[in-house]
């Protein structure tokens, strides 16, 4: 199963790029736990300083934007 992070606190943006990541998952046939990360200490530890961002499998693949649902689906497929 693939593991899936969205680091953030919680805003809009966060929020839409946890459906995003989710729409992907779905889009191309892939199960995923989709985990929201608002912990500060957590996120740093990924070295991340801008949220959004976002981690497959514990790689950081996006941070201080947020990605499309099809930008994700690729980053999924790889």
């Amino acid at each position: 199963m693939t593991r899936i992070q969205v680091l953030g606190h919680g805003c809009a943006n966060c929020n839409r790029l946890e459906a995003n990541a989710r729409e992907a998952a779905a889009a191309v046939g892939i199960e995923a736990e989709i985990a929201h990360v608002t912990d500060d200490a957590e996120i740093m530890a990924f070295g991340v300083m801008s949220t959004p961002g976002l981690v497959i499998d514990g790689k950081v693949v996006s941070y201080g934007r947020v990605p499309s649902a099809a930008d994700i689906a690729v980053w999924l497929q790889q």
